[in-house]
């Protein structure tokens, strides 16, 4: 009966001193090691010198695995290896993750660089949710700074051929689809950071954005929109790049 005891409780400390799942400190882990290699070596020295006790603990754990095996054969559980990628695609919080997210009173936005199919996409995204649709324009300007101050351009899009175009078009579509359309216009000299700080301001669910049609070298020199505004979006709106 000690041997069986001893067998348990050195089995316990194992686990312990190397499962990084667990917050233990470094010493505690050391603690741990030591009082395994110990009791491991009085194991051995009991197996070796008392072959009574050593037949029980055998017996008994054998009965005990076999009784194991068998109840979950009734029960139709089988062990399976598996590799970590496919245990997170079925971990228990699968169906939080696939939970639907149609819901109504959602909004969307869209930043519109032109009369492309991202405007159409973001529309039926906006019908098939039944959200209200944010349209986006940032006129893109070189800043100056003199000694008058800074000059920031127009502040209306109806003002702005280029948007005035875009707003009257997709203000036209949104009334034939049931669709709720509000505008938004800004000058900025950064359109990504602009984007973010109107689409977290709005506080919208969505965030749809065109792939960057700009050349490799204009890229290179002046980043791409859509990397940028990944890289600062916050957490609780979802980007849609289309394209």
């Amino acid at each position: 009966m000690s041997v069986t005891l001893r067998t348990s409780v050195t089995s316990s400390w194992c686990p312990c001193t190397f499962n990084r799942s667990v917050g233990f400190t470094w010493y505690d882990r050391v603690l741990f090691g030591v009082t395994f290699c110990i009791l491991f070596f009085v194991e051995l020295t009991l197996a070796h010198t008392k072959q009574d006790a050593l037949f029980f603990v055998v017996v008994v754990l054998g009965a005990g695995l076999a009784l194991r095996a068998y109840t979950l054969k009734r029960q139709g559980l089988t062990t399976v290896t598996v590799t970590r990628e496919v245990a997170k695609m079925v971990a228990p919080d699968l169906a939080t993750t696939m939970r639907s997210r149609l819901s109504e009173g959602q909004k969307i936005m869209v930043a519109a660089r032109g009369i492309t199919p991202v405007l159409s996409f973001a529309l039926d995204e906006a019908q098939l949710r039944k959200a209200c649709l944010f349209v986006l324009y940032v006129k893109e300007v070189a800043i100056y700074y003199t000694a008058a101050g800074t000059r920031l351009g127009r502040a209306k899009w109806q003002d702005d051929p280029e948007a005035n175009a875009i707003m009257t078009s997709v203000t036209k579509l949104g009334q034939d689809r049931d669709v709720s359309v509000v505008p938004l216009y800004a000058v900025s000299q950064d359109a990504a950071a602009t984007i973010v700080d109107l689409a977290a301001t709005m506080g919208v669910d969505y965030l749809v954005i065109g792939a960057s049609q700009r050349t490799a070298l204009n890229k290179l020199l002046r980043g791409s929109v859509a990397i940028n505004v990944a890289q600062h979006l916050p957490e609780s709106i979802n980007l849609l790049i289309f394209g």
